[in-house]
């Protein structure tokens, strides 16, 4: 599968050469962040994996834990992020933002509404088999209301595939007389239908919705909800027009104004690296009137600052 990652496997590669080349930047007096740094984002995923396990069978330690002892802050959350395998990633990030004092609402609602139906389904079985427990309970017992129901869809992991032409027309219609043309709104058709439609059969829904409401279903969501099922029907309406747009925004969003929200940037930077950073800078120099790499370096500092612009791979000026 070709990838549109800014993150590629190296070409020599030698797992306990790396594995020696870590343990020299942590030994001794002061860590050597930019050898660390250059060397993990340079290698694939997979290739990190493969570090991991030289490392231990060389030193008799584990090297994230290493890594953990020698790193601090921001910088050691993205090199540790970028040292887990995706679906342990994902595991994790989920675990977290139901576990943690309240729900984070926003993790649950940028993975499950990204994520393909066979990655949804190996997170869930992934999930079961590292905490004994259902994500589905976990999420359920955690959200409510027609957020919870839009999420517990999504967990099913059974969008329908292609295009069901037959059923575009009546999808809009049922779609426009859920929302606008009725006193309150009926979310759950809007859950049923977006929750369970392909993205290929939506993105023509959204067009036949345009031309009979007048407007883009994104405006009839914002006036019509509100809330987590806003905020999760408006990620699902947008992964389904364009995953790296959505992308995009949410990594713009993370930055702009005072303060960055540096476990959204960090989450995106790590998922999407091997799969479609590059399309998402794309789609981000399309939308606003800067690059990531800009904004990324006007806005983080330090070590950790480097390792997301080499991360981001390049300038779209």
């Amino acid at each position: 599968m070709a990838t549109r990652g800014t993150v590629k496997p190296s070409q020599n590669f030698n797992a306990s050469q790396d594995a020696e080349a870590l343990e020299k930047a942590m030994k001794g007096l002061g860590t050597d962040e930019a050898a660390i740094l250059q060397l993990v984002v340079a290698r694939s995923n997979a290739q990190r994996q493969q570090i991991k396990v030289a490392y231990k069978t060389l030193f008799g330690k584990d090297l994230v834990d290493t890594l953990k002892g020698e790193l601090g802050g921001k910088f050691e959350t993205l090199i540790v992020g970028l040292m887990t395998a995706p679906l342990a990633y994902d595991v994790s990030a989920l675990r977290n933002a139901i576990k943690g004092a309240g729900t984070d609402e926003k993790v649950l609602v940028e993975i499950l509404a990204s994520r393909t139906p066979q990655q949804v389904k190996d997170i869930v079985a992934a999930y079961k088999k590292e905490y004994d427990v259902d994500l589905e309970e976990d999420i359920s017992g955690d959200t409510s209301g027609h957020f919870k129901r839009l999420l517990v869809i999504l967990l099913q992991g059974n969008r329908q595939s292609g295009v069901q032409a037959a059923n575009v027309e009546t999808d809009a219609q049922v779609l426009f007389k859920a929302g606008e043309q009725k006193f309150g709104t009926d979310e759950q058709t809007f859950v049923t239908i977006l929750g369970n439609r392909s993205a290929e059969h939506l993105r023509k829904v959204f067009d036949a919705y345009m031309k009979l409401a007048g407007f883009e279903m994104e405006e009839s969501i914002k006036r019509e909800t509100s809330g987590g099922l806003r905020d999760l029907l408006l990620a699902v309406v947008k992964c389904a027009r364009s995953v790296p747009a959505y992308f995009a925004e949410t990594l713009y969003h993370a930055m702009k104004g005072t303060g960055t929200y540096d476990n959204t940037l960090i989450r995106v930077m790590v998922t999407r690296s091997e799969v479609d950073l590059l399309d998402i800078r794309t789609e981000f120099r399309k939308l606003f009137a800067c690059s990531l790499f800009s904004m990324i370096k006007g806005d983080t500092g330090g070590d950790y600052r480097k390792a997301l612009l080499l991360l981001c791979g390049g300038d779209d000026a």
